[in-house]
């Protein structure tokens, strides 16, 4: 079942790949437009080269009569659709959608499904790339580090180059990238090229995920539309960690390459639909300043969360105490202080500060680093305990965790009537509360693992956690967000994700030690039982304050 919304996907883009169904003609890049005269009449149907509407944020332009400008023949023209699809016949159902809207949620999921399976595929593979090429354990460990390092670090500019330069060509490009260094691992020749490309990799998803992201925010109203996008999006986020797991466990059986081969091909098919079917961006306004990066802010805040990660990802092998670890977080401190008074004072910042007096973006945040730091310290503990301790082989473990997939498949289509019937906030609570009973289940884990008492319920209540609580943290995260700024709001959440999932393995293997024996994994369960509570905390004050 996890592997469902992948098979599903490649089946679509295939054959859209062949044009074996027509769903409508491909985009030629001029508006369908409807012209008006004064006195009512209705004229001919004809395209405009030249949009002067920004109509590359939505699917389908709206048909305010405050969108019409007269042409040269006195008449108002007005955008009908885009896709080919009446806007007035949508707005009466937001959750009816057409065949295209269809198509660029799928693009967009498809992405952030190809980002989860990259970052879970390769972990069940490391013993099998250390026996080929004669490395040890530190050296492995950076072919997972590397990719988190370069992710989270240009997350945040990956989602402000998106809003500055268009979201579609940002994430062509960064599909582009991400298959052309895939080749290059799949047939790397010694462990350094291939944490390179791993690095590589990891930033052109730091530009992939944010555009993608902010494509689906901007592609479809906030409220029920949104909410509903929002779960399929989460389905195929979540099915990617988990289903990775059992994919790369099934391709390492055969050989190692064979994980790097797999993304490859499905980042080539959701770039050519992506060119077929998402709309271009927005051509620029002739006479109008061409955006201009924020240089300074860009090297200080890259540079920043660069070393951030590097830091954090390196204290398990340095140690919290040791001249490296301190110095690393002092200068990346010192680096983000400069990021941030460079962007009070430049013209065009890369990051408007004022985005953060947005309470519920800043305590959806917060919630999401904690919660990730606790949900990748709960697979860790589980990948230690099953495998490490019980023996298990990494496929058996993925069994385990069957489960909290099927309650993402289950529950992220319907996510977005929850919200819509309930809210958002009862949604998230109700989704951050479940991840206390599955964690204090793990305290009873023992010599002999028991699967229908512990291992199961707690994969069902995980499962039960993730799918309503990161559906929700995204909603709440982007609601009453400018279109302007939905790519540096996705940024933001993503970057909070990603620093807290490496922040919460730090915290936990620091807390476990080597966890060869079963009594270290109790300290690590606390661990991620004291992040779950954070995170409720955390939740609670940004509700009161709001």
């Amino acid at each position: 079942m996890r592997l469902l919304p992948l098979l599903l996907l490649l089946l679509l883009l295939f054959v859209i790949g062949v044009d074996a169904i027509d769903l409508q003609a491909p985009f030629d890049g001029s508006l369908r437009t409807t012209r008006f005269s004064s006195r009512g009449g209705r004229g001919t149907i004809g395209p405009i080269k030249k949009p002067w509407i920004d109509w590359s944020n939505r699917m389908s332009a709206s048909l305010n009569p405050r969108d019409a400008r007269p042409d040269d023949e006195g008449a108002a023209v007005v955008v009908v659709d885009v896709v080919g699809v009446a806007a007035t016949e949508r707005n009466k159902d937001p959750l009816h959608w057409p065949a295209r809207m269809w198509i660029a949620l799928l693009i967009f999921s498809g992405v952030i499904l190809l980002d989860g399976l990259d970052i879970s595929m390769i972990a069940v593979a490391i013993p099998e790339i250390q026996h080929a090429f004669g490395i040890g354990a530190a050296t492995a460990q950076w072919l997972v580090s590397a990719y988190i390092l370069a992710f989270g670090g240009f997350l945040l500019l990956g989602g402000r180059c998106a809003d500055l330069f268009g979201r579609r060509r940002v994430l062509v490009t960064g599909l582009a990238v991400f298959a052309l260094v895939s080749v290059g691992g799949a047939f790397a020749t010694d462990a350094g090229l291939l944490i390179v490309s791993r690095f590589v990799k990891g930033m052109a998803a730091g530009f992939t995920g944010p555009a993608a992201m902010s494509l689906l925010t901007t592609t479809f109203a906030e409220g029920p539309a949104r909410n509903k996008a929002f779960g399929i999006f989460n389905l195929f986020e979540a099915s990617g960690y988990s289903s990775g797991l059992l994919i790369g466990g099934l391709l390492a059986a055969l050989n190692w390459r064979y994980i790097f081969v797999l993304p490859i091909p499905v980042a080539v098919l959701l770039l050519l639909a992506a060119l077929r079917y998402l709309p271009p961006d927005a051509p620029r306004v002739k006479g109008a300043q061409r955006p201009r990066l924020d240089i300074g802010g860009a090297v200080t805040l890259v540079a920043g969360m660069l070393l951030m990660v590097f830091t954090v990802v390196s204290v398990e092998e340095a140690g919290w105490s040791s001249p490296r670890t301190l110095i690393g977080f002092a200068v990346a401190a010192a680096l983000l202080a400069a990021f941030v008074v460079i962007e009070r004072t430049v013209k065009e910042p890369l990051v408007r500060l004022g985005i953060f007096r947005n309470r519920a973006l800043v305590a959806a945040n917060i919630s999401a680093a904690l919660l990730y730091g606790g949900a990748m310290g709960f697979q860790f503990l589980i990948a230690l305990y099953l495998q490490n301790i019980q023996g298990w082989k990494p496929w058996q473990m993925a069994l385990v965790l069957l489960p909290a997939g099927l309650m993402v498949v289950v529950i992220g289509p319907k996510i977005g009537a929850l919200i819509s019937r309930f809210g958002v906030t009862r949604v998230l609570m109700v989704g951050l509360l479940a991840f206390v009973p599955c964690y204090l289940l793990m305290l009873r884990i023992g010599p002999e693992p028991d699967l229908w008492g512990v291992l199961l319920p707690a994969s069902v209540l995980w499962g039960l956690g993730f799918a309503l609580s990161i559906s929700a943290l995204m909603v709440a995260g982007t609601n009453g967000v400018a279109d302007d700024e939905q790519g540096l709001a996705a940024g933001l959440l993503n970057s909070s994700l990603q620093v807290g999932g490496a922040c919460g393995l730090a915290v936990l293997t620091a807390a476990i030690g080597p966890g060869t024996e079963l009594g270290m994994l109790y300290a690590g369960v606390w661990v991620i039982l004291g992040f779950a509570v954070l995170t409720l905390v955390a939740q609670g004050v940004g509700l009161k304050r709001s």
